[in-house]
This record gives structure tokens, C-alpha cells and sequence, in this order.
């Protein structure tokens, strides 16, 4: 349960009816008459506008000072005022920055300018707590405020630099440099590339020393790097290939009455990669050594980290298909490889996930993966390549790692799944020892936490919420994450005045019959329970993560929508991220499922609980990944979902970008991917169908869509369809979500608005 201290706001009252299980008859259908739904319409719009700026005090942007014992921040309030706070750490008070009324008629009278008290606009500040004195930047000017004085003069600005929080070492997915000339550390050596070859030069005797001979203009060597000791130059006989190009016209250019072709190099799926053979060159010898490896032809050339002893270096190797990773082990001298880490999976390794941090003082390396089913962090004894320990473990996913504290041994780490009875998708922040012992929970509070740290890490600032719970933000110290102080907690109550209900988070079964499916339900405010309301799925099934919000959830597209008359909802069904590898395998060579039988269900769930939701009309809309899971939902369960507006889907996912679609879908490209395929599905059509696309998309080209629309011509498929000359990749912006709503209502509802 929440705490006291949380804000806590029931969403079982709306429009002041109780919802319960149990309704004294049974709803009938919701057929609004054309009035109601022009004044829904109206309402709605109403609502857009009422909405904006109504919560306030949501998180906390801390402005530490150079002692790292206070700071400050700013409050916006309604009509734009605002507020500023100055925060004392160490005794855990706050006040005031400073009198604002004395300050503004100060800098009023010092800039010959009327300034407001409430709407100051400083950016920056920084004070001298024994002086009295303020120095703080208002339009780009620097100016001293005394509060003794209470007088402003100009001031230079002042040294306000301080250390920046810490960041993880973020494994480099490619080494981005190439250059052809390299001067080895101890500057004896210069490594050239000349006439496709590589030479290396005496900078005592200009000797020009020649390493190969058989580089060529379609074959070039290139990408050389030296060993720390200068005894060693790496580099690679390329083999390279080209992107090739996508194409899209912008068909409403101003000042001329021509179509603009436009072009942008775009890998698919099946392209080929520039691939590099790896050679060591010995200055000693005088010889190149090839090393005893195969060619790395995916995601550009590796990087390279060396050994305290500069003989030997590692580089990562995660190969095309997302089946297997290495860290492999280069020996110099003999061009000998092993490897330290050799992972390999029958589905997939989510590549931008893996995470590794090297120990050179100690040989070491943590690393995470999912290998036993669970995302988890291992530490791994590089000279022995073999894994030490654990160092999390249990059936909840490491969400993300802050920083790997090495003098310490300690891991700064999210995760979530871990407390139970909680949202297994909301983030909690920890940290732990590198031989797995020691976990310290810095934010056990029910909710989702976003976290951040002072300079020197000796305190945190965490805010947390849930979708119907307003954020809280407080003070903690991290040496032992006990509370300093409650700072803010968020100002809703002008926004509960509108009436809108808040977000329910709902929970049901998943395909399986026990897995959790966790989402969240919108209602309209105008809401009459005796009624069975049609549902609208919002849906994104990229398996990249999970979409659901996790945070309070203010006024929004989903509640927009369901203000004309719909149950909103929106889920993460198996196949997503953040949960098992079980349940993210799902999606493996089977993007088309996009857990569309556990979004079924749990809206069947929901309208089991609760009589007024219509599980006979239901509706879904989405964007990009979701432009094709809400077509698909209409191809392969036209039993369930009548109607759908798909926005700038990708229809077929050899249309689209290649390291997005082999991660899921796998390489080489086989026949799942045109069984798949909306396109090649297209003569399945039963339901009504709105296309949106933008003729400058540029992250899934428009022939995505287009293709679409010529398959379901062809199959004399009726369906509407919508371009919107140049805009790019999106929802159809706001003329396409009005489209989107009309459509929704006449095709779900019965009604269209008046025009």
C-alpha cells in the first residue's frame, strides 16, 4: 500500500458514480444521438484547452552549489509565476532563495525595467551565505543582489563550474575512429596508409618501413591504432560497401510548383555491411600478423581495449542475426584469439542491452545478459574467462546501471520486479557489492522512481508516482538512503477540478493463463455506468521496451480520446521488454503477434469486471511499430478489432531500418518475414482501416504505407487513407488525430462529428 505521506487519489469515483463489480441492471450499448456527440466534441475540445497547465510541482530540478551541501530550485506555478527554493542539505531545510518582492523591486530599480515578483526569470543563481549576496543571471545578464542592502548591481559571471554526476561506461557499439595516419604513444612511430597499404615510419631515420602489399582501392588497409607501449599498430584490411539509398518527394515545397526528390542512405534487413580483417603490425619484426579471427562485418569495426601489459587487447563481437556475443582476447604477438565471454542463445541477445565495465587493475569485467532468464549482472574473471559470481540474481530484470564505483566495488543499479506486491515494471534504484552481497534499496517506496544525484553523490533526489498517484519528491543521503526531507509533492488539485478521471492500472492473465498483463484504463469524464462504453486500444508492441506509463499520468491523447465516448486503454502483452526473457522471446521471428492475444484477453478481463466496457466493439490505433501492430490486430483478429488507424506503420519489416527489425526478426532474412508481412496479409481485410502517413518520414520510409495501399487495392479492399505533405515520421500531428477521431467515432460509435 502507499504511504500516508503519498497523494493518493481514487479512481473509483467518476463523473460522482461509485464503479463497482456489480451494476443493478444490465448496461445497454452506448448510442449517443448526434447531438450528444457534437457536444462531446465540444466538450472535448473544451477540455484540450482547459487541461494545459493545471499540475504543477511534479519533480524537482536541483541546482547544486559548489559546496555540494545545498541547492536550489525553481517552482512554476499557474500563469506562469514561479518560485524559487534554496535547500539546505546538511540540516534538511528549506526557505525561500531569497524575499522575491525585495529582489524584484531591486533589479527593477538597478535595470531602469519593471520586473515582476512573481515572474522573475532568473536561470541560473549562486549565493554567499555569509555575505548575504546573490549573484543570478536574469536575460542573459549577470547581476549581484544584496540582501542586507537589498540592492542589484551588474556582476561578471561568476565560477559556479561543479562536477558533473557520474556516468556509466556505456559499451561503444563501434570504434568511430578512422583515421589512416596514427603517431604511436611515444612518438618514435608514425603509421601510414599509403597506396591502399600500410607503412609505418621512423620518426629518427624517416625509414619508410612497408607492412603490406596487397591493399587496393576495393580492398583498402585503414583504421590503425597503436598498443600503449608503441610496440604494437592494429589496423584492418577493409572490405567496404555502401549504403544504399531510400527515396521520398516533398510534394508542397514553397516557391516552386515541382515535386522535391529527397534521398538518404538506409540500411534494411539483408543489406550488406562493410566488413574488416583484422592484422596486428609488429614494429619489432617488421612483419603483419594476421590475427586468428573472422572478419568483423557488422556494426562497423570493433573497439579495442588494451591490457595493462600492452601485448594483449579484447575487442566485443556481437554477430549479425543477434545469436551470439563474444569478448574475444587478441594476442599481438601471435595473432592467437580465445575467448573470455561466448554467449549464445536459439533466439536473440538484445544487443543495445548487453552492458560491460572493464577492471584492467584487476583483470576483471562485469557484464549482464540474460542466460539464466533474467537480465543480471555478472562479474567475470577476464584471465581465466571464466565467471567469478553473480552479482544480481533472482526473477526481476537490472533495468539500467548508474555507475560502477571501482575503489568501492560497488554497482550503482535500477531495477524493477524486485518488491513484491508492486508494478513489476516500476524502476527502484540500488546499489550492491561486486561479489553480490550488500544490496542497499535507495528508493523502497511504492511507485515508479527517477533518481538524481548530488556532484559528489552524497545525496539524491528521488521523485516517484504511479499513474493515478501524484509524484512526491524528497531528499535522501545515499550513504544510508534515509530521508532528509520531503521537498515537494506535486499540485493536482486544479487539475482534479476539471472532473477527469484518473487512470485505473488494470491486471489480467496473459495467454498463458499466468502471466500478468499490466495497463491502464481511461474513462470519459461524462461517464454513465449503466451504459457499455466501446473500447479504443492505444498500441505499441516494439519489442524494444515496454510503453505503458509508469508515472502520473496528467491530461493526455488517450483521455482526449476517451472523452468522446470510449473506454481508453493501452498494455504491454508478451513480447515486449523489461519483464523475462521468456516473455520477451515472444516476439522472436513473430513481430505479426505483437501480444495481441493477451491484449484480447485482458480487455475480455476488463469487461468481465466491469459490465459498462463493450468488448464487441473495439477499436486500436497506433504509430509506427504501432501503425503496423494496429493493422495487423485487424488482419489476424478480425474476430476482435473492427476498426483501426495505423500512422506511419511499417507494414513489412524488410521495409524497414536494418538493426531494428534483424534484432527481432532475425538473419538471414527468411520466409517469416513475408509471411509476416501486412502487405502480403493484406486480402485478410475486414475491419475499417484509416492509413496515415507523412511524405517526409524519414525513420520508416512512406513506401511502407504506400505498398499497403496498393495491396489493398488490388485486393479490392475499401479503406481510407491519408498523406500529409511534409511531415515526417508521427501520429499525423493535429489535423491527423482529429481525422483519427472522427473515423474512430463513425466506424466504432455510429457518429461522426459535425463538421
Amino acid at each position: 500500500m502507499f504511504t500516508h505521506k503519498h497523494i493518493i487519489i481514487s479512481t473509483c469515483l467518476v463523473a460522482g458514480t461509485l464503479l463497482t463489480n456489480a451494476q443493478p441492471n444490465k448496461p445497454t450499448g452506448y448510442q449517443p444521438g448526434r447531438e450528444e456527440i457534437r457536444q462531446r466534441y465540444r466538450d472535448a475540445a473544451e477540455l484540450d484547452s482547459l487541461a494545459r497547465n493545471t499540475v504543477f510541482k511534479m519533480t524537482v530540478q536541483a541546482n547544486w552549489q559548489a559546496d555540494n551541501k545545498s541547492f536550489w530550485y525553481r517552482n512554476n506555478g499557474k500563469d506562469s509565476t514561479t518560485a524559487y527554493i534554496y535547500v539546505d542539505a546538511v540540516t534538511g531545510k528549506k526557505a525561500p532563495a531569497f524575499d522575491h518582492d525585495q529582489l524584484a523591486t531591486a533589479l527593477s530599480q538597478a535595470s531602469d525595467k519593471t520586473v515582476s515578483a512573481q515572474r522573475l526569470g532568473i536561470s541560473a543563481l549562486v549565493f554567499n551565505n555569509q555575505t548575504k549576496q546573490v549573484s543570478f543571471r536574469h536575460q542573459d545578464k549577470w547581476w549581484l543582489y544584496d540582501a542586507v542592502q537589498l540592492t542589484c548591481k551588474p556582476t561578471p559571471p561568476p565560477d559556479t563550474a561543479t562536477a558533473n554526476t557520474p556516468n556509466p561506461r556505456r559499451r561503444p557499439r563501434w570504434d568511430r575512429d578512422s583515421r589512416w595516419d596514427s603517431a604511436s604513444p611515444d612518438k618514435q612511430w608514425v603509421a601510414v596508409i599509403k597506396d591502399y597499404n600500410v607503412f609505418i615510419r621512423s620518426v629518427a631515420t624517416n625509414e619508410l618501413i612497408q607492412f603490406t602489399s596487397d591493399g587496393n582501392k576495393e580492398k583498402p588497409y585503414g583504421q590503425l591504432a597503436w598498443s600503449p607501449d608503441s610496440k604494437y599498430a592494429i589496423g584492418y584490411r577493409i572490405d567496404p560497401r555502401e549504403q544504399k539509398e531510400v527515396y521520398y518527394i516533398l510534394s508542397s515545397q514553397p516557391n516552386t510548383m515541382r515535386g522535391q526528390l529527397r534521398s538518404q542512405r538506409y540500411a534494411q534487413p539483408g543489406d550488406e555491411f562493410t566488413s574488416y580483417e583484422m592484422y596486428a603490425f609488429r614494429i619489432a619484426s617488421k612483419k603483419a600478423v594476421k590475427i586468428n579471427t573472422e572478419k568483423y562485418d557488422f556494426l562497423g569495426s570493433p573497439y579495442i581495449r588494451w591490457r595493462k601489459d600492452s601485448r594483449y587487447f579484447t575487442y566485443e563481437k556481437a554477430d549479425r542475426g543477434h545469436q551470439r556475443f563474444r569478448i574475444i582476447e587478441v594476442d599481438s604477438e601471435t595473432g592467437n584469439t580465445r575467448n573470455i565471454i561466448d554467449e549464445q542463445t536459439n533466439t536473440f541477445i538484445y544487443e543495445q542491452r548487453i552492458f560491460t565495465h572493464y577492471l584492467p587493475e584487476t583483470d576483471e569485467i562485469i557484464w549482464s545478459t540474460e542466460k539464466e532468464g533474467w537480465r543480471h549482472l555478472y562479474l567475470v574473471d577476464a584471465t581465466r574467462g571464466i565467471v567469478k559470481n553473480a552479482i544480481t540474481a533472482g526473477q526481476w530484470p537490472v533495468r539500467d546501471i548508474d555507475s560502477v564505483d571501482e575503489k568501492k566495488r560497488e554497482i550503482w543499479f535500477r531495477a524493477s520486479g524486485m518488491q513484491s506486491g508492486e508494478d513489476p515494471y516500476n524502476v527502484h534504484y540500488y546499489r550492491i557489492s561486486f561479489d553480490g552481497k550488500k544490496l542497499v534499496s535507495l528508493t523502497p517506496a511504492p511507485g515508479n522512481h527517477t533518481l538524481s544525484y548530488s556532484p559528489d553523490r552524497k545525496y539524491f533526489i528521488d521523485t516517484y508516482s504511479s499513474p493515478a498517484v501524484a509524484p512526491v519528491t524528497s531528499l535522501h543521503r545515499t550513504a544510508d538512503a534515509k530521508p532528509v526531507m520531503e521537498l515537494e509533492k506535486a499540485d493536482v488539485a486544479a487539475y482534479l477540478a476539471l472532473g477527469v478521471p484518473l487512470p485505473e492500472v488494470f491486471v489480467a492473465k496473459a495467454r498463458d493463463g499466468k502471466t500478468d498483463i499490466w495497463g491502464v484504463v481511461c474513462r470519459p469524464r461524462h461517464f454513465d455506468p449503466n451504459k457499455r462504453y466501446p473500447v479504443i486500444e492505444n498500441i505499441y508492441a516494439g519489442p524494444q521496451d515496454a510503453f505503458v506509463p509508469k508515472n502520473f499520468m496528467t491530461y493526455g491523447e488517450m483521455q482526449s480520446m476517451a472523452e468522446l465516448g470510449f473506454i481508453v486503454v493501452q498494455c504491454d502483452g508478451m513480447g515486449t521488454a523489461n519483464r523475462s526473457k521468456a516473455f520477451h522471446d515472444v516476439c522472436w521471428k513473430n513481430l505479426a503477434d505483437a501480444g495481441l492475444p493477451d491484449r484480447i484477453l485482458w480487455i475480455k478481463a476488463l469487461a468481465e469486471k466491469y459490465p459498462y466496457v463493450d468488448a464487441t466493439r473495439v477499436g486500436v490505433y497506433g504509430t509506427s511499430a504501432g501503425g503496423q501492430n494496429s493493422t495487423g490486430a485487424l488482419l489476424f483478429h478480425p474476430e476482435f478489432y473492427k476498426a483501426a488507424v495505423s500512422a506511419c506503420g511499417c507494414h513489412d519489416n524488410r521495409v524497414d531500418k536494418q538493426w531494428w527489425n534483424e534484432q527481432w526478426m532475425g538473419y538471414p532474412i527468411g520466409r517469416h518475414y513475408e509471411d509476416q508481412s501486412n502487405i502480403t496479409n493484406a486480402a485478410k481485410l475486414q475491419g475499417k482501416l484509416l492509413l496515415i502517413v507523412g511524405e517526409a518520414d524519414t525513420n520508416v520510409p512512406p513506401e511502407s504505407t504506400y505498398r499497403l495501399a496498393d495491396a489493398l487495392i488490388k485486393s479490392n479492399k475499401m479503406f481510407d487513407f491519408l498523406t500529409i505533405p511534409g511531415m515526417g515520421h508521427s501520429d499525423g500531428g493535429p489535423y491527423g488525430r482529429k481525422k483519427e477521431k472522427r473515423f474512430l467515432c463513425k466506424t466504432i460509435i455510429g457518429r461522426r462529428s459535425a463538421r
